[in-house]
């Protein structure tokens, strides 16, 4: 594509003249090659972190099954849960990423010289990424340090609101109390990830859930014995301490390195009181301000509906919550991978629509919704096609028996319904933060969506027990989906609405073919492993078949491979 040789102008460039070639570097948007290279990478290690998820959960099923005990550690999960979704996943990165890949286009730039005095009297105006991080890290870190402490004081008031009921309430505020911590440790973790991802760093971040999931398992099995769920919440504190360390050392050379080479620059402080100028930390503040607010809402309303989940399971017999945690945890697997372009892109969108490029921007959500669409829909099939068959293999040993098993797949073969409109939500939403612009309509349309869930769970629970409650899910989580979708023409980068939404529908008929395709093979065998295999074979074949049929725009099974083998086919013909 064209775009993969413009440059992106930022605020500091100079409006006229030719561009030497250490600014078209730096500021050229990337290629295909470089975001199929770093979203392979991110897969990969997402892949690898889950698969230590999964060894974690099945750890903790074959110690523990699922009984009371299960249950008070899980309503403490909710607080990384939501610490995760706000400070790594959706909050701050959603803030800062427009942030600092602002930044980085300033300060790639010629080297900004404030006059003081006269034509000869000029000083080093300051580092544009270096005033960022001065304005928001020490405030972040002492306002998330005091929310640590908050947790830790209020932890038996939080059990009370979030399982009333809950037989052994004592046992979930102690390990509250140990998650707490993570208040901490994954706000850092997720200012280092926005930092990297807004310079085009992307290995670190990938890492992360590496690094956390290998300290939960670590504590796991060395004090499990001894401290029972306790120490599943002792190494949630331990795997956040080393999600930090994972990204410090390449933010640290990161940072060092950005800078053009040959510029001077003070640091923040020093470049005001030699100018008097005070505008970059007044800009910092309208970002606190005007940016956090809509963005914080959004998050938090998206992961109410996990505490609205646990609210309403508490009154249900022993185990229920446990059900709705693993089945979620498998469930969300497909939308997990399908969501890794997204993150690589999400600087991409935020520079162009920085620049003024909306018409760039526009095909690259275009193409990254059916993208990520096509991969959940066959994710989806597989999950619903083959669910006990997964629940088996993965969990039924020790404590966990076949009724649990049983129970955990029907939940999740209705969680799996909502995984399109899941994948639908994490696309779109970037696009409306993208400007770095305050917008509310996000935030709005998830509480509306939440208070759909809360309405249809609360009824349909006491029917359908936790089918029920994840059925509220996915109908919640539908009608956000929905609304963000409808509102991108105005609010966002204006999508043409009708053309991808009959694309998604021809994509959502083919994964309905995939499903009934990967249910009939699946049953045909006995063993899990053969199960899931023949089923996911039978589920790709026939999404293939049915994409192509349908003619689903800008569908080519063969075009990976053609952008995969491009290198080595130009390295032949230079050798040539």
């Amino acid at each position: 594509m064209s775009d993969a040789s413009r440059t992106l102008p930022g605020p500091g460039a100079a409006p006229t003249g030719r561009r030497g070639p250490d600014r078209d570097r730096r500021t050229a948007a990337p290629s295909h090659g470089f975001l199929a290279r770093a979203a392979a990478v991110t897969a990969a290690l997402t892949v690898a972190g889950a698969v230590l998820g999964l060894v974690r959960d099945q750890t903790f099923a074959h110690v523990f099954g699922a009984d009371t005990d299960t249950d008070a550690f899980l309503v403490a999960w909710t607080v990384p849960e939501v610490a995760a979704t706000l400070l790594i996943e959706d909050g701050l990165a959603l803030v800062l990423v427009p942030a600092f890949s602002l930044a980085a286009v300033r300060r790639s730039g010629p080297a900004a010289l404030v006059h003081q005095g006269g034509p000869d009297r000029r000083t080093p105006a300051a580092d544009p990424v270096r005033a960022l991080v001065a304005a928001t890290l020490p405030r972040l870190a002492l306002a998330l340090t005091a929310l640590a402490a908050l947790l830790v004081v209020a932890a038996p008031a939080l059990v009370g609101l979030l399982a009333p009921g809950l037989p052994r309430p004592g046992l979930a505020v102690d390990c509250t109390r140990l998650t707490a911590t993570c208040a901490l440790t994954f706000g850092l973790a997720g200012y280092c990830s926005a930092a990297l991802r807004g310079h085009g760093r992307f290995l670190a971040p990938a890492t992360i859930y590496v690094a956390y999931n290998t300290g939960i398992i670590a504590v796991l099995l060395a004090f499990g014995a001894r401290w029972g769920v306790r120490a599943a919440a002792a190494g949630v504190a331990a795997g956040g301490c080393l999600m930090v360390a994972a990204q410090v050392p390449p933010l640290w050379r990161g940072m060092r390195r950005t800078a053009r080479p040959g510029t001077r620059w003070r640091t923040p402080r020093a470049a005001r009181s030699a100018t008097g100028e005070r505008a970059p930390k007044e800009r910092t503040g309208a970002l606190r301000l005007a940016m956090v607010a809509p963005v914080i809402v959004f998050a938090l309303a998206r992961q109410f509906q996990t505490l609205i989940e646990r609210h309403l399971a508490a009154p249900l017999p022993a185990g229920a919550i446990s059900h709705l945690n693993y089945a979620q945890k498998v469930a969300q697997m497909p939308m997990v991978l399908s969501l890794m372009l997204c993150t690589v892109t999400f600087p991409v969108v935020a520079r162009a629509l920085a620049a003024g490029e909306t018409e760039r921007a526009r095909r690259r959500v275009e193409g990254d919704l059916l993208v990520a669409g096509a991969i959940v829909l066959l994710g989806t099939a597989v999950v619903i096609g083959c669910a006990p068959q997964i629940v088996e293999l993965l969990f039924q040993r020790g404590a966990f028996g076949p009724a649990d098993t049983a129970a955990t797949a029907a939940v999740m073969r209705v969680y799996a319904m909502g995984l399109l409109a899941q994948t639908m939500v994490g696309v779109l939403v970037r696009s409306y933060f993208s400007a770095a612009r305050p917008t509310w309509y996000p935030a709005a349309t998830m509480l509306a969506c939440l208070v759909v869930t809360a309405a249809a769970g609360a009824w349909a629970a006491p029917a359908w027990g936790a089918r029920g409650i994840a059925a509220a899910n996915a109908l919640g989580i539908a009608v956000g989906a929905l609304a963000l979708f409808a509102g991108t023409g105005r609010r966002s980068v204006g999508l043409p609405r009708r053309r991808v939404g009959g694309e998604l529908l021809k994509l959502a008929a083919a994964g309905a073919g995939a499903t009934g395709a990967c249910w009939w093979c699946a049953a045909r065998f006995t063993g899990p492993a053969a199960a899931i295999t023949a089923g996911s074979l039978a589920a790709l074949l026939c999404f293939l078949l049915l994409a192509r049929a349908a003619r689903v725009r800008g569908f080519a099974p063969l075009a990976l491979l053609r952008l995969l083998s491009r290198p080595l086919t130009r390295r032949l013909r230079n050798a040539r």
